[in-house]
């Protein structure tokens, strides 16, 4: 039998499989019938994903089937509301669940994310869900926009529960400073939404990978974790194109869209790690310092990240909103037996 060469065997192999073996891959989708084909170890979602979800037709018995928990659940109108929009994350979730042997991330409502003790009191209510349903909460990852506020509800929900968080929306270094001090299991550094908002704002239209300022910001929260030693892992998220991606290959974890993990499969160029533990303990970083006075100034600094966190907040805020209208209308219909 001839032997294949490496340097074949890496033009045979798809990119996305060669990624594989430094990154671990994450499907970043609500659409979990699009999830088989790539083999991803986890998932992502978030209110976005899950209101596109949630229209499709695909879904629809899990959205039933929310809406009667929530009619079942009693209450207010806006009581049966917020626990049928609770079941439905954990649906989806428990549907992704039986699809990749790893974890799955679900998201606290955006509309929470200066308020600590409503993002705790929430997460702790999706445990329950996944737990009522015999699912345990290491298979889960809590998804918490990066304020100050939710870095320290991470925090809390870390030390006190034993409850693993996802800091999303992260687009300064000041808070992935904030949290690797505050000792979360993983960050989602934005790739993809860095770049537009340099795009929108400078004169400078194209990137090359490794000169995008998105894949050049996760690289440095990559280099300052592994060469202080931190426990927390990054997880880049946010991708426009395959160049992004393949430009953080060998970062911890990349959480990809079905739309490029699809790109990858068919891409046969070879893929090289470019992040590491080694080049990472020799980069020119120094150990930084932040109470909260000192964090918000840092990322007050920063206009991008200062102007795409309030953003993403936002946009994330108005789906849960429209998300909210559907199963408003939903309620009203099942109550009316229709």
């Amino acid at each position: 039998m001839l032997s294949v060469s490496p340097d074949k065997r890496r033009k045979m192999e798809s990119a996305l499989n060669q990624l594989k073996k430094s990154t671990v891959v994450v499907a970043d989708t609500g659409d979990f019938n699009a999830i088989d084909e790539y083999k991803p170890q986890d998932a992502t979602t978030n209110p976005s994903l899950i209101l596109a979800a949630a229209k499709m037709p695909a879904y629809q018995n899990l959205l039933d089937q929310a809406i009667k928990y929530g009619i079942a659940k009693g209450g207010t109108e806006a009581e049966q509301i917020a626990n049928t929009m609770d079941k439905l994350y954990v649906s989806f979730g428990l549907e992704i669940l039986k699809k990749v042997p790893g974890r799955v991330s679900t998201e606290v409502d955006a509309r929470l994310s200066f308020d600590k003790d409503e993002m705790l009191a929430r997460a702790l209510r999706f445990i329950a869900l996944y737990e009522e349903a015999g699912i345990s909460k290491d298979r889960v990852l809590i998804k918490l926009s990066s304020t100050w506020e939710g870095i320290q509800a991470g925090k809390e929900l870390e030390e006190k529960h034993g409850i693993h968080c996802n800091m999303t929306l992260l687009f300064s270094f000041a808070q992935a400073v904030a949290c690797a001090e505050a000792k979360v299991t993983l960050i989602s550094p934005f790739v993809g939404r860095i770049l537009d908002w340099y795009k929108e704002n400078t004169d400078r239209k194209t990137y090359e990978p490794h000169e995008d300022p998105g894949v050049q910001s996760v690289t440095k929260i990559y280099n300052y974790y592994k060469k202080f030693g931190y426990s927390t892992v990054v997880m880049g998220a946010s991708f426009r194109n395959t160049g992004q991606v393949k430009a953080l290959c060998g970062c911890d974890l990349l959480t990809i869209s079905p739309g490029l993990l699809a790109e990858l499969s068919k891409d046969h160029s070879s893929v090289t790690p470019m992040l590491n533990l080694e080049k990472a303990k020799g980069c020119n970083l120094s150990k930084v310092q932040l109470d909260e006075k000192a964090f918000r100034w840092q990322h007050n600094e920063d206009r991008m990240a200062v102007e795409k966190l309030s953003d993403g907040i936002r946009k994330f805020a108005a789906d849960a909103i429209k998300l909210e209208t559907v199963i408003k209308e939903k309620l009203l219909h099942a109550k009316n037996g229709q």
